[in-house]
């Protein structure tokens, strides 16, 4: 499995009842139907985000490039256990208070529709309901797991 490079991903989530944010960086994560439209994430249960986007209506799914291995590092060797992430990049509120990550406009927003216990993650299942931003429509380097292999998980391994 170490041989393999697949994109990563940044997930973030707003609580509807109490308006907490969080956000993580995501190695599993993959379209899983074409119709209806579904994609999977799966969240660690480790992870802060997990208790925030198990709770949360939606969620936003960033696709960023190899340019922004900062915000990749800040998402993903950081935990909301200890800090606000959110304070330290550009950001909008999109539907349901969810992040929308200024720096990343290649993402959706999904409606969770389903969430399935993966072992040590969470998959959680959604239906894309919007594509906000304007991404360039040129191909891009999209950032890899060869990419972050440097970083730290905010949480350890299990």
């Amino acid at each position: 499995m170490a041989a393999l490079d697949y994109p990563m991903f940044i997930v973030t989530a707003a609580r509807a009842d109490t308006g907490e944010r969080s956000g993580c960086l995501v190695g599993f994560a993959t379209q899983c139907s074409i119709e209806p439209p579904r994609f999977l994430v799966c969240v660690s249960t480790l992870n802060h985000t997990h208790g925030v986007a198990t709770a949360a209506p939606v969620l936003a799914v960033h696709a960023p490039d190899s340019s922004l291995h900062p915000l990749a590092a800040l998402f993903g060797e950081e935990t909301g256990d200890r800090m606000d992430k959110f304070a330290h990049c550009a950001w909008t509120e999109g539907p349901a208070g969810v992040p929308l990550l200024t720096d990343c406009p290649r993402r959706f927003v999904g409606r969770v529709v389903d969430a399935v216990d993966l072992g040590d993650h969470t998959g959680i299942v959604l239906a894309p309901i919007e594509a906000p931003g304007h991404p360039d429509p040129t191909p891009t380097d999209l950032l890899t797991y060869t990419d972050v292999r440097d970083l730290a998980p905010g949480h350890p391994e299990h």
